[in-house]
């Protein structure tokens, strides 16, 4: 079995077409295909969405029994399944359910004039599903006699591909999800990290495909700690899911000065974050009055550094949210940011006369 990638991102949402509004017209998404009850997809409405090498199919229950409209009311909108590319998704299937993944759909092909597409289900982490697929003829086709093809204009190429996703995990439940995904999935655990911050704390650990084209960035909080950001998702979102999704981006400067003048709000980030900022990370390509200007973070490891930035959550729960990176080498995912933010914060409260550590509020690991 080898997994070639992320297929696509399947979001169950209260609305299906708010949500593609949102991610048309800020996130420059186009839609490329649609269907529901006249195409076949008994019980729900469903939009494709796509931007480069990034798919998103957003599915609205059309009755309180599809299990799209339980997934929102229980975790409100999000990220229900992460379909995985495959060469013969009925023999990953088969391959995944004796090595211990619970079976969902056996597979089932969908055929058109111009491609075939397999698909088939085994559960993934919390409520969220992995759907297997196996793509013939033409790739262009989303899912033949299900999935209208729409004919759009071309949208942005701002971002190109799925970087990364971050899932939060309940206390305890952070080995066991990584060990599930080394024994079934094949995924080899590549960094191990415990953050700590203002009296606050978490365990992370990142698993990667073989091909390593999917990535999890696996988040736990610390419960000897105080609660923090971790904990406030699992909360407001009733279990273990996907925090946030890492989209890679070629110019991260362009496209968040793009996103935000069409309304994407984004994380503030303290001035002070950026006084000594070529010191600790090293020389830097782009000016740093322009990353100040935009918020943009930077991190760097031993391969190169890393420019990042995270939006404000799209959910009334505070749940989801994006994240923008841009590569220049680094393969980690910034957590020396997490620090470099909250000792800005203290300084400029410090400057300001107020008592450090006490109103630092923005920045929680």
């Amino acid at each position: 079995m080898t997994i070639n990638g992320i297929d696509h991102l399947e979001l169950y949402v209260g609305d299906a077409r708010q949500a593609a509004f949102y991610f048309d017209n800020a996130v420059g998404f186009r839609l490329r295909g649609q269907g529901g009850p006249e195409t076949g997809l008994d019980g729900q409405r469903s939009l494709l969405l796509a931007q480069a090498g990034i798919r998103l199919l957003l599915t609205t229950g059309l009755s309180a029994e599809h299990p799209a409209a339980t997934y929102v009311h229980r975790h409100g909108d999000g990220i229900a399944v992460v379909a995985l590319a495959v060469d013969d998704a009925a023999g990953a299937y088969a391959e995944l359910v004796a090595r211990g993944a619970t079976a969902l759909s056996p597979p089932r092909t969908f055929t058109g004039a111009d491609a075939e597409v397999v698909v088939a289900e085994v559960g993934g982490f919390g409520d969220v599903v992995h759907r297997l697929v196996e793509r013939r003829g033409d790739p262009e086709v989303f899912l033949p006699g299900a999935i209208e093809p729409v004919a759009a204009p071309d949208g942005d190429s701002l971002l190109a591909e799925v970087d990364h996703l971050a899932i939060c995990v309940p206390p305890g439940q952070l080995d066991e999800t990584v060990a599930h995904y080394e024994k079934v999935f094949g995924f080899a655990d590549i960094f191990t990290e415990h953050i700590e911050v203002a009296g606050q704390a978490m365990n992370s650990k990142v698993v990667q495909s073989p091909s390593g084209t999917v990535t999890f960035v696996l988040l736990e909080p610390d419960t000897g700690a105080r609660p923090g950001q971790i904990e406030d998702f699992l909360r407001w979102h009733a279990g273990a899911g996907v925090q946030h999704l890492g989209l890679r981006t070629d110019d991260i400067v362009t496209a968040v000065g793009a996103l935000a003048g069409r309304g994407v709000r984004f994380a503030s980030t303290p001035g002070a974050y950026y006084d000594g900022l070529e010191q600790r990370v090293g020389r830097l390509d782009a000016p740093v009055d322009r990353l100040r200007e935009l918020s943009i973070l930077v991190d760097s490891d031993h391969d190169g550094q890393l420019l990042q930035i995270f939006t404000e959550s799209m959910h009334v729960r505070r749940t989801l949210f994006l994240e923008l990176i841009e590569r220049r080498g680094a393969r980690t995912f910034g957590s020396g940011n997490i620090k470099a933010l909250y000792e800005a914060k203290e300084r400029e409260l410090a400057a300001a006369g107020a008592t450090p550590g006490v109103a630092a509020g923005g920045v929680s690991a």
